[in-house]
């Protein structure tokens, strides 16, 4: 935990940020993992016809390759309706291979009757059984059955709250991307944006990747200012939710040796004694996933050093906390550009991804991670020559979504990979 300025003036008032970097252990063998359980959810209405289906049923099938014996597979299509067409069970590979065959395109988008589904056939499993999640496909609008994107959201929080979580991939031009990537943050899951059928395995191979290397389920910080002190905000955009004597930041799910960062800040009044103060309390708790599933918590507390104005302003900030407020703030400045870009605004939109992208290169002068803000710099110029009418598409919306909700999760953007590369279980 590490302060941007650890060193204030006594008798005055400061605004602080923080950063909690959170770095996850190494994912235990193939053997000693959990069982996992796990609903692929897959759209079959009229629009996935043709390659999306044929990719859908091969990313299906090299899904369930990863799997081993004691782990669980269930298979649900839906589009007017919905059907369990596998239901969970250890991977029967002739059972799943006629299921799969027997897929057809159908109609219209009941994207909550197959989520709802494939959580019911999870909810009858207790958590301590191994990790339990939807995985949901879809490239369409939900234009069946619950259609409120408030109330889908909802339903994945209620879900994460009981341990199932969600993980989404949109497909195609046609899908929310706002609702997908806040399905998937309220289900304590990824996002994924597969803007043609040629993305698909290379995404599915990272989320087969990342479920055989899950180390940690229901990762939350708890912030609980003390005294006068007060919580400003966050800068990453994770759900918060009040509780007793603060908030709480929900993270999700983390994999192992990942790193995640959060930043929030802090007001602090003006204290009037030198020295060591203690402004707040952190509290991290995770469930561990391995051989034992057992919940865990841990206290931080977070101190600053009370001293002369003259020596506070001497002091230099810590160059990383400054950084990372930095990317975040590009990050939530991408998805406002986006929204004014939508709502018709592209000078506005285009203004806000400039400055943006100066502050990062001027940033990345002399840092240490000069090479990741100045791919910050670059996405952020590319998607500002592309605010014009005649660029300006709702692939251009949806990238711009995916970025920004990656970083903003403390997260580098994950982009689409061949299924062949390399990955650990």
């Amino acid at each position: 935990m590490r302060l941007e300025h650890e060193l204030l003036a006594v008798e005055r008032e400061h605004d602080l940020h923080c950063m909690l970097e959170l770095e996850a252990p190494p994912a235990p063998g193939t053997t000693r993992r959990p069982s996992l359980h796990l609903a692929l959810v897959l759209d079959r209405s009229g629009s996935m016809a043709g390659d999306k289906l044929r990719v859908a049923r091969a990313c299906a099938r090299y899904l369930v390759r990863r799997l081993r014996p004691v782990d669980r597979f269930a298979l649900v299509t839906y589009d007017d309706d919905v059907e369990l067409r596998v239901p969970l069970a250890p991977v029967d590979p002739i059972r799943l291979e006629a299921a799969l065959a027997a897929i057809a395109p159908g109609r219209s988008t009941n994207l909550s009757g197959g989520w709802l589904k494939g959580a019911e056939v999870l909810r009858g499993l207790p958590a301590r059984k191994g990790p339990r999640k939807v995985l949901l496909l879809t490239d369409g609008l939900a234009n069946v059955g619950i259609t409120d994107p408030e109330a889908l959201v909802a339903l994945a929080r209620q879900a994460g709250d009981d341990g199932i979580g969600t993980t989404t991939i949109g497909f195609g031009l046609d899908f929310d991307e706002v609702l997908l990537t806040r399905m998937a943050q309220a289900g304590g899951g990824n996002a994924h944006f597969a803007e043609t059928p040629e993305d698909a395995p290379g995404i599915f191979a990272q989320e087969s990747e990342d479920l055989v290397q899950l180390v940690a389920q229901n990762v939350s910080v708890e912030i609980r200012p003390r005294e006068q002190v007060r919580f400003l905000g966050v800068l990453n955009d994770f759900p918060v939710v009040a509780v007793e004597g603060g908030v709480q930041l929900q993270l999700g799910d983390a994999h192992g040796e990942e790193r995640r960062r959060v930043v929030f800040a802090l007001h602090v009044p003006g204290l009037a004694r030198l020295g060591v103060a203690r402004v707040a309390d952190v509290v991290v708790r995770y469930v561990a996933v391995g051989e034992r599933i057992a919940q865990h918590e841990l206290t931080l507390p977070l101190v600053v050093n009370l001293v002369s104005a003259d020596e506070a302003a001497r002091a230099e900030a810590d160059a990383e906390v400054t950084e990372e407020v930095v990317v975040l703030r590009a990050a939530r400045a991408q998805e406002e550009a986006r929204e004014r870009a939508e709502a018709g605004d592209l000078d506005a939109a285009r203004r806000l991804l400039s400055s943006s992208a100066e502050e990062l290169r001027r940033l990345a002068s002399g840092s240490e991670r000069a090479e990741d803000l100045r791919q910050q710099a670059e996405d952020m110029e590319r998607w500002a020559s592309r605010m014009e009418r005649r660029l300006y598409d709702s692939g251009t919306a949806k990238q711009m979504r995916y970025e920004s909700w990656w970083l903003s999760q403390g997260r580098a953007p994950r982009r689409p990979r061949s299924p062949s590369s390399p990955s650990r279980s």
